[in-house]
Formats: C-alpha cells, sequence, structure tokens
C-alpha cells in the first residue's frame, strides 16, 4: 500500500489528513504518523520511542513459533530489547506460555505496555539493561538487538532520521548486543533451551563465532528472510 493510501485509510479528517500529508513530505514515516501499524495480524502502536516492527521480525516471530511447538510444552520465553512489544505480544497470543520482556528505555516499556493491553496479552515487564534485573529461568530467549555499526553508510535517511538510534546501533561494527547477551545467557537460560536473533545480513558468521564461543555444544542453524538474505540465527541447547 502506497504510503498516502495508508494515511487515507486511517485518517479521515480533511485538516488532520492534509497536515499529515505535511508530515509524509518532510520524511516522517508514515506509521509514527498514523500512530499504529500491523504486525503479525496484531495492531501495535508505534511511535518515535520504539522502532517501526519489520517484516523481517515477522518471519523471527513464524521460525521462533514453529521451533517453541517443536520443542517446548508451555514455554517461559524472555523477549530482550523488547521496544514496541511486538514480538512478545505475538509470541505470547500465538504460544500458550509465559512471556517476559525487557527493554533499557523506560518510554519504551511504555508503548509497550499499552499494545499489551490494546491486544489483550499478559506480558510481565521489566525495565533494565538486557535482562540484568530478571531473576528466574527461561526455555527462549529471543531478541532483534540493536546491530547497525555506528560507521554503516546503508542505512536510509528515513530510519536514521526518524527512528530511536538507542534501538539501532550498536559497537564492535554491530556486534555488542550479542556478545552481551551470549555472555551472560546462561545464567537465565535452562538446561534445554532455544536463543533466537534478527540479525545484519553480513553478520551471520560472526555471531555464530560468537555463540560458539558461549555455547560450544550448541546447534546453530540459520535461516534466510524473505529477500535471501541471512537474517535469524537460532542457537538449540540440549534440543535432542
Amino acid at each position: 500500500m502506497e504510503a498516502k493510501e495508508y494515511l487515507e485509510k486511517y485518517i479521515e479528517d480533511k485538516n488532520q489528513l492534509e497536515n499529515a500529508y505535511i508530515r509524509l513530505k518532510s520524511g516522517e514515516p508514515v506509521q509514527y504518523i498514523v500512530g499504529n501499524v500491523d504486525f503479525y495480524n496484531y495492531n501495535f502502536i508505534v511511535n518515535k520511542n520504539v522502532l517501526i516492527p519489520r517484516f523481517e521480525t515477522e518471519e523471527l516471530v513464524s521460525y521462533t513459533i514453529l521451533f517453541a511447538n517443536k520443542y517446548f510444552n508451555n514455554p517461559i520465553i524472555i523477549d530482550v530489547g523488547t521496544g514496541s512489544g511486538c514480538i512478545a505480544i505475538t509470541l505470547k497470543k500465538e504460544i500458550i506460555s509465559r512471556v517476559y520482556a525487557t527493554d533499557i528505555s523506560k518510554e519504551a516499556i511504555e508503548v509497550a505496555m499499552k499494545n499489551a493491553k490494546r491486544n489483550n496479552a499478559e506480558i510481565e515487564f521489566i525495565n533494565c539493561n538486557l535482562f540484568d534485573k530478571f531473576n528466574g529461568k527461561v526455555d527462549i530467549l529471543i531478541s532483534n538487538p540493536p546491530y547497525i555499526s555506528h560507521d554503516d553508510k546503508e542505512i536510509m535517511d528515513i530510519v536514521k532520521n526518524n527512528e530511536p538510534h538507542l534501538a539501532l546501533y550498536a559497537d564492535n561494527n554491530g556486534l555488542y548486543y550479542y556478545e552481551e547477551i551470549l555472555k551472560k545467557a546462561s545464567r537465565i537460560l535452562n538446561r534445554k533451551s532455544l536463543i533466537a536473533f534478527e540479525i545484519g545480513y553480513k553478520q551471520k558468521d560472526e555471531v555464530k563465532k560468537i555463540a560458539l564461543k558461549y555455547f560450544p555444544n550448541s546447534h546453530i542453524i540459520t535461516k534466510k528472510d524473505m529477500e535471501k538474505k541471512d537474517r535469524f540465527i537460532f542457537i538449540f541447547n540440549n534440543c535432542e
């Protein structure tokens, strides 16, 4: 759907629509102008405090649902860096599970809590860095962390100029949060567990190397997105 059609679908008031056209022309994403976006057949509030959910992340969720149903019964899940809450909420709606969600941004947690209420999903939210304030055990750790290098030249202006940099960029050529999560993950994972990541399409080998550093006995598979780019890594521990 074209951006103008998207606006006309959601905005009926003529004056508001004219203002929306101006915002669109200035380079603001249509999803922020409308204030919501569809993801996995659910609707989520979005604003400049959270990333706009992407189709690729829907694929991450689809694969995770597939693996969760194959290897676990009523899994305990943690979504690290939840943003809008789209991953956590969708998993809760699609799988019989207990779901936790964390984010370092208080503003993002507020948006995610509104989305949980909007979609009638019971999620336990924690405002913290990664999972520093989480003291339980989980079967599945899922994350779409910041993974863009600070000197990345491919990022589009509409993303760079509008979406929260806290959720986009990471040190160490975009690998910082994968290292931090994997370094600490054993503290909260059950013996039988799954780690599911969305990654930058050039990061497969590096993230796999980090995973094997901390989980040398794991079984690791990667998946491509719809554009045939390496986009997802799944780290299985004792999932025979």
